[in-house]
């Protein structure tokens, strides 16, 4: 229990709630089962919480495991005390007890191991006391012919050597110096010699000459720094106030102006600068790069949520065109379930200019395969492309009902088709068929097609490839599993790549359902899951919730509801006189219930309420609508915009500093967090989304690097 106290502690919540948790977690229970039907026990706690109790919960064992080895250490160099074993017992600080265990901890020969060899302990212990009136005269004992130190001078010199590792190992003194760095610390970044002009420094120039305190850096500014340190362009250091430092620590040891004190001063000086400061500063470094890497990948996490719960268009007939200049557009022509029926590629650009004839193709496809909607790449020749389309459905002969056209981002398209996935699913196809089969069913359906990338190469977020890439992938899978979860998955359509992220499923399971329905047919029920191979009633319980089967024998298999509550419903629809189908269709039906009556030991409230919520709109898709959308006529390039315009744009990345908003000129420009909103804006989340349609205002245009500085305070 005392992980639950000190987890509910941290996070402000009950502790009875956080040991239900962590026994369901040790259960092998999912984030998302746990959150969505384990609410009696969690007393409600939503997924964010259960992460961050599963977080700290990660950290409280690894804490132990290194406890374990810092008692083992300890004890076997014959030196645990009963008050150092107690406060190693007491401590579940990470810092804390890397700093007890500091003294002891084997390390490579130092100056000081060396002085303890010679024999110059005692030395340093008489110094430190301070009674010696003639420090040289006591130094004399330690040093002569036969001895391993000559003189004097070079005892007192190893005896310092110790003063000073013994001081930067002392808990109290780290403490203090941990104290200025966290109230002072400056982070200041400098260009190295030579590099200023450099082409590749260009990026960092606002960094050439940087200071400002270290608790107020960004996450990006941070982030950028330590890039450009790496790429060996900038010089950055965490630095504070010496003087202060060193006369904090002088108070603990020096107590007096006697020659004893001023040896001890001196070590004081040189184990503070050559260990201590050096030591303090590289853990400072860890820290805020560590808190840097959180909230990169916070914002990493919550923008690829958001682009995984894009509007869907849902299962239409649809044209995928991956477009280009050259080398032509390549077309794709899908089914409602995005099976591949035709593909070829057409020249409507220059070079080739095939005008006509891309057109005649077009429009035939367009009828052969009778298209309801058409989605168009965002890359190169995007909006010449979608200028094309529209004129082919607006001809005499080109009208096709109501076809709607798209333009969807193709950022990570290419990994996919090139993608073993891609391969083994298109083998006979080269990776520009693949490329546009993927850019039609990520409007069909995001969700489904982008779980086959890699997050990292979707085109959101920040600085990813810097940071804690263990942290970000947990963070990565956490999100796509919690919205594939939150969306539901359909048992009879869904790949082996959506079905490994259903809450207790994986890759070898996913694999087995998959082969399972090839050889068996389309599920009719989930009951038949349990004739899955290797999927035991764990798996079972963990995801059958979470599985749709659209038409099933068994109403309920189309929604939330879990199996293991089908009984609670098959008994009110008979309290009702009325079958579980007509229960779910009639609302008068369904207002007669009184919950508080199937309340028992193992179902609450709770889960009564969401069962209801399921039975009046099952299978429902959080997902919002989705929408068309053009950019405005005659901007085309960074060349055609002015300062003052106003331009309708799409959000395509949101960062801690602002939001990147794509206006149809190949350049997308920065909203930045000050100009999101006519009010005091902290998180850019609050005021915009992934693909939000907006309106915004130039404020700048910057040719020379590139950069258009947007606003979205119009009035």
């Amino acid at each position: 229990m005392i992980f639950a106290s000190l987890i509910a502690k941290s996070l402000n919540l009950h502790e009875q709630a956080v040991a239900n948790t962590l026994a369901l977690i040790d259960e092998g229970c999912t984030i998302p089962f746990i959150s969505r039907y384990r609410k009696e026990r969690t007393g409600g706690l939503n997924e964010v919480q259960i992460a961050a109790i599963c977080d700290q919960y990660d950290r409280l064992k690894d804490t132990a495991k290194r406890k374990e080895t810092v008692v083992k250490t300890i004890t076997d160099l014959q030196k645990m005390t009963p008050e150092l074993q107690k406060r190693i017992d007491d401590c579940w600080d990470a810092t804390e007890l890397e700093d007890l265990y500091l003294p002891f901890r084997p390390k490579r020969r130092t100056r000081a191991q060396v002085a303890r060899e010679q024999g110059l302990e005692p030395l340093a212990t008489l110094l430190l006391m301070q009674r010696e009136h003639d420090p040289e005269r006591a130094a004399e004992r330690f040093a002569g012919e036969g001895l391993p130190v000559a003189t004097a001078a070079d005892a007192l010199k190893g005896a310092q050597d110790i003063i000073a590792e013994t001081v930067s190992e002392d808990e109290r003194s780290r403490q203090t110096v941990r104290s200025a760095f966290r109230r002072q610390a400056v982070i200041t970044s400098k260009v190295v010699k030579g590099k200023a002009d450099s082409d590749e420094a260009a990026k960092y120039s606002d960094y050439f000459d940087w200071h400002e305190p270290l608790k107020r850096c960004s996450s990006h500014r941070l982030l950028a720094m330590r890039r450009g340190e790496s790429e060996g362009i900038l010089r950055v250091a965490i630095s504070v106030d010496d003087d202060e430092c060193i006369e904090r620590l002088s108070r603990h040891y020096v107590y007096g102006n006697t020659p004893c004190g001023r040896l001890v001063q001196e070590a004081v000086e040189d184990g503070y600068k050559r260990l201590l400061k050096p030591s303090i500063e590289t853990e400072f470094a860890g820290l805020s790069k560590e808190q840097a890497d959180d909230e990169a990948i916070h914002v990493f996490a919550e923008n690829l949520r958001q682009l995984l719960l894009g509007a869907p268009l849902g299962q239409k007939r649809v044209m995928g065109i991956d477009p280009g200049f050259r080398t032509g557009c390549k077309v794709v022509c899908l089914d409602e379930q995005g099976n591949l029926l035709h593909h070829e590629a057409i020249f409507p650009h220059p070079p080739i200019n095939k005008r006509m004839q891309a057109t005649a193709h077009l429009q035939q496809m367009l009828k052969d395969y009778k298209i309801e909607a058409i989605a168009i790449g965002n890359g190169t020749a995007s909006r010449e492309t979608r200028a094309f389309v529209e004129d082919c459905l607006s001809g005499e002969t080109g009208k096709h009902g109501q076809t709607r056209v798209f333009v969807v981002s193709e950022d990570g398209a290419s990994v996919y088709s090139a993608s073993k996935a891609a391969r083994e699913e298109f083998p006979d196809e080269d990776v520009t068929v693949r490329g546009a089969v993927s850019i039609g069913r990520r409007l069909m359906d995001p969700l489904a097609e982008l779980v086959k990338i890699d997050p990292k190469s979707i085109g959101v977020g920040q600085y990813q490839h810097d940071v804690d890439q263990t942290k970000l992938k947990k963070q990565l899978d956490q999100t796509v599993e919690s919205c594939v979860n939150s969306v539901g998955v359909n048992l009879n359509t869904a790949s082996t790549h959506l079905l490994q992220y259903v809450s207790g499923l994986g890759p070898t399971l996913a694999k087995n359902i998959v082969d399972y329905r090839r050889e068996n047919g389309a599920f009719t029920s989930r009951a038949q899951l349990k004739k899955v191979p290797r999927l035991g009633p764990s798996a079972f319980q963990q995801c059958a919730g979470f599985l749709r089967i659209p038409n099933g024998k068994n109403p309920l298999d189309n929604s939330a509801v879990h199996p293991e509550s089908y009984a609670v419903v098959e008994q009110m629809a008979k309290d009702q006189g009325c079958s579980v189908g007509e229960l779910m269709k009639q609302k008068d039906l369904r207002a007669g219930i009184d919950m508080k009556k199937y309340v028992t030991a193992e179902i609450g409230l709770p889960t009564l309420t969401d069962i209801m919520k399921e039975l009046e709109k099952p299978g429902r898709d959080p997902r919002e609508q989705i929408e068309e959308f053009s950019f405005a006529q005659g901007i085309e390039t960074v060349d055609d915009l002015k300062e003052g315009m106003e331009l309708p744009g799409i959000v395509t990345n949101i960062t801690a500093f602002g939001a990147f908003v794509d206006i149809g000129v190949h350049q997308d420009g920065l909203v930045h967090i000050s100009q999101l909103a006519d009010k005091y804006v902290k998180d850019p989340n609050t005021v915009v989304r992934l693909h939000q349609h907006v309106r915004v205002r130039v404020l700048e245009v910057d040719r020379r690097r590139n950069r258009i500085s947007l606003t979205m305070r119009l009035s």
